[in-house]
């Protein structure tokens, strides 16, 4: 049984496809959002990717130290910027930009989610992140995360619109 304020997935997405479906947007403007959240995310995922690999030791020694993926820092330090190029590629073709766009918001529900629980339930909190994101407080870098997670929504809610039209 579903209560009232637990509508299945499916009906969210539809629900918030409705809304956006409401906001004026010709296929011109819709095709420039979504190319500008591809291209955001884009830059984003190549320049963490790639930071990651360049650091790969400090980075893979710092998962080591989260007190959530301990046991499968090997793993994570190779597999997660591999993802992060890989999915960065299918916001770039055509045919899988719809795809990347929802792999994206999946990523960066995961990155979310985990620094919330590092924020609300670790008590030591190693940086793992490169670059410019490494600056962040993880605070900051939840918000930062959100603000991500959100661009992704918009884009898969804008592209599926589109090629459902």
């Amino acid at each position: 049984m579903i209560n009232a304020g637990m509508l299945p997935r499916r009906n969210i997405v539809t629900k918030m496809r409705s809304a956006f479906s409401k906001i004026a947007l010709g296929p011109t403007k819709a095709s420039i959002i979504v190319q500008i959240i591809c291209s955001l995310l884009i830059i984003l995922f190549i320049y963490a990717g790639l930071s990651k690999l360049l650091n790969y030791d400090a980075f893979k020694f710092q998962l080591g130290r989260s007190p959530y993926i301990t046991k499968i820092a090997g793993f994570v330090a190779w597999s997660l910027p591999s993802t992060e190029i890989v999915i960065s590629i299918l916001l770039i073709v055509k045919k899988t930009k719809l795809l990347g766009l929802y792999a994206s918001f999946f990523l960066m529900v995961l990155f979310t989610g985990y620094i919330y629980m590092m924020l609300n339930y670790s008590p030591f909190l190693p940086c793992s992140c490169g670059g410019i994101l490494s600056s962040m407080s993880w605070t900051q870098h939840f918000y930062f995360n959100i603000l991500f997670t959100c661009l992704a929504l918009i884009g898969v809610l804008i592209d599926s619109k589109s090629e459902t039209s």
